[in-house]
């Protein structure tokens, strides 16, 4: 099993995909260990203080107003807990949990939340072991962070509440943490709120969006070229000195890829002379890097927002351990994280719509220059792909919905206390579905394009698609022929493009894509 170290410094990308994905057994550094205690021992001088301490020694949210004896402490830790526990509906994904729970962990190893070593050490474990607690679809309003959500977890640690253990087998957390060796653990005075306050669960889906908005970019710049490619457009118009003249680095970076995997195309060639009155393509074709470019620019802004989230520690209050004290704060507000989450779900969006209307135009014999209407092998008694259009058009609808902004919304709560959230927990769930959508549209047309460019035989594809079409056959999804139960074959399609198969087999043609 892989090891992911957690210390005092953020924790990368590639770290958390290796624990929400790939199931990496997770540790504590020396410094990491040694700033735990460090801020525990402010905690501990303020908690025996008579001076009220905001998260210490006094309620939470509209009842931080009220001092509580130190009989009471433990009591007060338990029922944060248990009453923030509130959420309702579907279990959200076991990657999603695991990375609510190790961006938590990444936190109190900051030396900024004042927790025991041994319970940050439990919530380790948890993550090594494979148990994942049960967290619910609603209750985060992304302000003061991601409450429900953290809570869950949380009361996991308590050996209270319904976990999954590694085999995903849902039994209470007191049975699983047993199974493991482990022993729950008592919360002293501030743990419950060093658990529970954080934006971790909508960082951990931007961090895994961005990742899978990374290779679906360059998927997407695969499928536009199998489609230019089998429309019998033109590659001039990706010519770099025509990106150089409006210098977003996107869209020289997804015109450098459809300029590399048309390379040697026997069917570009084909129509590349003086006799082509192919004046211009549409402009579903011609601006494919335009409109891939804008997006790739704006995930890596989306990258950036969060990068800075991982190097931050987000509680409240913090604890300023040199400095002996502890000061509330509003960092746990969502809002950063918010926006690019409704960002990315607008590009999402459009990078679908925009494939959709390329795979359109394989489908009328009026434009696709001519192939068989719809690519059916025997039109009338064959349908071709025409539903399968159908299908990406409802997913392109449903994506355009998901676009509309989370983060314009606000539900005052905890008695005004609490007057301006961010929703930056929905945002981060649309998202997912919105990837989800926009990796099924990607697959329809590379479907679509490769069905297209066999049909264009004798003429032959580029080196690199057509090892995207060989793969797609080897896969099972067989070439042009009479009308055959399609959606498994669009099943197949899409975990190709999900696994990232589509985009390795061409890179092995032609290195990696940029």
């Amino acid at each position: 099993m892989d090891n992911v170290s957690v210390g005092t410094g953020p924790v990368s990308f590639e770290d958390l995909v290796a624990v929400t994905r790939g199931g990496a057994a997770v540790t504590i550094d020396d410094d990491a260990r040694a700033a735990i205690e460090k801020a525990r021992a402010v905690v501990e001088e303020l908690a025996a203080g008579e001076t009220p301490t905001y998260g210490i020694s006094t309620g939470f949210g509209a009842l931080a107003t009220r001092h509580i004896p130190t009989e009471m402490r433990a009591q007060l830790q338990k029922s944060l807990v248990r009453s923030h526990a509130a959420g309702s509906g579907p279990e959200v994904e076991r990657e999603v949990t695991r990375g609510l729970m190790l961006l938590r962990l990444s936190t109190l190893t900051t030396g900024h939340t004042g927790i025991r070593l041994e319970t940050a050490q439990l919530l380790a474990d948890l993550l090594t072991h494979g148990i994942t607690p049960i967290v619910h679809e609603y209750g985060s309003l992304g302000c003061s962070g991601d409450l429900a959500p953290l809570s869950h977890c949380a009361l996991a640690l308590m050996g209270e509440g319904q976990v999954r253990d590694a085999e995903g087998t849902l039994m209470p957390a007191a049975e699983a943490l047993a199974a493991a060796g482990l022993q729950p653990v008592e919360l002293g005075a501030k743990e419950g709120l060093a658990l529970i306050n954080g934006t971790d669960g909508m960082l951990g889906m931007l961090v895994m969006a961005v990742s899978d908005l990374r290779m679906l970019l360059r998927t997407a710049d695969i499928a536009a070229a199998m489609s230019v490619e089998g429309q019998l457009g033109t590659d001039r118009v990706f010519a770099p000195e025509l990106q150089a003249i409006r210098p977003h680095p996107g869209q020289a970076m997804s015109a450098a890829n459809l300029i590399a995997l048309l390379k040697d195309s026997g069917v570009v060639a084909s129509h590349r002379g003086p006799d082509c009155n192919r004046v211009q393509d549409a402009y579903s074709l011609r601006c494919s890097p335009q409109v891939h470019g804008a997006a790739r620019d704006t995930v890596e802004y989306a990258a950036q927002v969060a990068g800075r989230e991982l190097e931050s520690a987000v509680d409240n209050p913090v604890v300023l351990a040199d400095e002996g004290r502890v000061e509330s704060n509003g960092n746990f507000h969502g809002a950063p994280v918010a926006y690019v989450l409704d960002f990315l779900a607008i590009i999402a969006a459009d990078v679908a719509s925009i494939s959709e209307r390329r795979t359109d135009r394989f489908l009328d014999k009026a434009r696709n220059h001519g192939l068989n209407p719809f690519l059916a092998d025997d039109p009338g008694v064959d349908s071709g792909h025409m539903i399968a259009q159908y299908t990406q058009a409802a997913i392109v609808s449903e994506l355009k919905r998901l676009a509309n902004p989370a983060s314009v919304d606000s539900i005052p709560s905890s008695a005004m206390q609490e007057d301006h959230v961010s929703m930056g927990w929905s945002a981060a769930r649309k998202l997912r579905r919105s990837v989800d959508g926009l990796t099924r549209v990607v697959a329809i047309e590379v479907l679509t394009a490769a069905r297209a460019l066999d049909m264009r035989a004798p003429l032959e594809p580029s080196p690199a698609t057509a090892a995207v079409v060989r793969l797609l056959r080897e896969a099972g999804v067989e070439g042009p022929g009479p009308d055959r139960h399609l959606s498994p074959e669009i099943e197949t399609a899409f975990q190709l493009v999900k696994s990232g198969a589509v985009l390795a087999a061409a890179e092995a043609v032609i290195g990696e894509l940029k």
